[in-house]
């Protein structure tokens, strides 16, 4: 077994135990603790199903429904973390000025959120579709007024970053989806023919998103060939994110997916484009192991969306989220198990393994943690993982030799971190495995932090997980 060699001969070379009992390492003799995984759902930040929830501002003010702190408390009762919030800009589709009681009104809402311990995945629009036929003029607003928009959002993106788990490209045709167009599309009625220049277009306004966005967080496009184009690359396995590029902070780096007809045809209603096929299949497998997926379904077409081929899409395109409310047909048909285990493996699910301590005669402690991913995807936000000791009031963080970075915590494989502790006043610490939000102003908010899948290790008033290990400083 893999963790058994950490363990030094005459040592323990497991040890379970429960009900917060913690073990004591001294010279020579390594201690070990194994844990036991929860199958419970774990309500972490940016992963699993979510809620949507739009809202509207018309020509004369109206339409804008706040979100209630009462919605979002029910939400995390459930389990569910994140809200994908749509703003609807009707009354702004032909001026380039956004009015001073809008912007209020989106920063109240992203208060809101903050308040209750939700994240929001963010997207604007101006015309929502209806039951169709889909006919010109559609209603949306041209290039000068959404570049205009975005740079009145900017300040907001920067000051709110710490609840805004990821910004959807949004802006062009209905619903924000890209598709009918009265100005992104050089004619409307055949919104699937675009020229280079209708395509420069929509590239500006990727472009425009991500310098309004902060670093820290990403853009999400509707369509592949959105990000293909803006990039001037092409589809395929070999024309995705590099693993060494990702995290990097590029434009290539910093850009996601979603798709918005999971699994309602061959193609997905046109999400996949590519000739064959199977190049942006393999482009988006390959893509999302390092940035955002997500979406929701959008009609039932069996059997590829019953739960079989559902579930091994949803690990095959890495999907870290879900939309829960849309469509119920398609959800409903894989029962109650399959919605379950969606609930708990959609984005990251990390499980601790194992931990060794091992006290060295010069009075330092070498400490390793075994971290498995359980879930589709690794989280897509940076966050760093820490040691955490404590005694009584006194509290230190040591921080891990290599892979703190969960970001690259994979889909089914299990990281080994490891620590030197050394250099602290005398005491009996506790030892914790801290992952926090990395935002100052969540960084301390346990809603924020990153709980493991396990029984018995969390502390939902620090936001630690305990790893039942005490190192005592002579």
């Amino acid at each position: 077994m893999l963790f058994r060699k950490r363990a030094m001969a005459g040592a323990v070379a497991a040890l379970a135990l429960c009900g917060g009992l913690a073990v004591s390492a001294t010279a020579a003799e390594p201690q070990a603790v194994t844990y036991e995984a929860s199958g419970a759902d774990i309500a972490n930040p940016e992963r699993g199903f979510y809620k949507h929830l739009e809202t509207h501002y018309r020509a004369d003010g109206s339409g804008f429904t706040p979100l209630s702190a009462d919605d979002l408390a029910e939400y995390r009762e459930q389990g569910i973390t994140q809200v994908m919030r749509v703003f609807y800009l009707e009354k702004f589709a032909a001026t380039e000025t956004l009015d001073a009681k809008f912007l209020e009104l989106v920063e109240a809402d992203l208060n809101t959120a903050r308040q209750q311990g939700i994240s929001l995945i963010t997207r604007f629009a101006y015309v929502q579709g209806g039951a169709g036929p889909y006919e010109p003029p559609f209603g949306d607003a041209p290039l000068n007024v959404v570049l205009a928009h975005i740079a009145q959002l900017k300040p907001l993106f920067h000051e709110h970053a710490d609840v805004i788990a990821a910004v959807q490209q949004g802006f062009v045709g209905l619903w924000g989806e890209g598709y009918y167009t009265d100005h992104f599309a050089s004619d409307p009625s055949r919104p699937w023919q675009l020229t280079e220049a209708d395509w420069d277009k929509r590239s500006a306004v990727l472009k425009a998103l991500l310098d309004a966005v902060p670093d820290e967080r990403m853009v999400q496009v509707r369509y592949m060939n959105a990000k293909q184009k803006a990039l001037g690359t092409g589809s395929g396995a070999e024309n995705a994110l590099a693993a060494e590029e990702a995290g990097s902070g590029s434009d290539a780096a910093r850009t996601g997916h979603h798709n918005d007809c999971f699994l309602a045809s061959e193609d997905d209603f046109g999400t996949f484009l590519s000739d064959p096929i199977t190049l942006d299949q393999e482009y988006l497998a390959a893509e999302t192991k390092h940035v955002p997926m997500g979406g929701e379904t959008c009609a039932l077409n069996a059997p590829r969306s019953e739960w079989e081929s559902a579930s091994a899409e949803m690990e095959r395109y890495h999907f870290s989220y879900l939309n829960r409310d849309y469509q119920t047909e398609v959800l409903d048909s894989w029962g109650a198990e399959g919605l379950a285990e969606t609930q708990r493996r959609l984005g990251y699910r990390f499980v601790l393994t194992e931990s060794t301590v091992t006290a060295k005669d010069d009075g330092t402690s070498q400490v390793w943690v075994g971290v498995r991913n359980d879930g589709w995807a690794a989280p897509y936000n940076p966050r760093q993982a820490r040691l955490v000791l404590v005694d009584g009031d006194a509290r230190h963080t040591v921080e891990f030799e290599a892979d703190a970075d969960v970001r690259t915590w994979a889909a089914g494989e299990t990281v080994e971190l490891t620590a030197s502790v050394e250099g602290l006043p005398a005491g009996s610490y506790r030892a914790y495995l801290s992952v926090p939000a990395s935002d100052e102003t969540t960084a301390d908010d346990p809603r924020y932090a990153i709980r493991t899948a396990n029984e018995g290790t969390w502390n939902a008033t620090t936001g630690l997980n305990d790893l039942r290990q005490t190192i005592t400083v002579e």
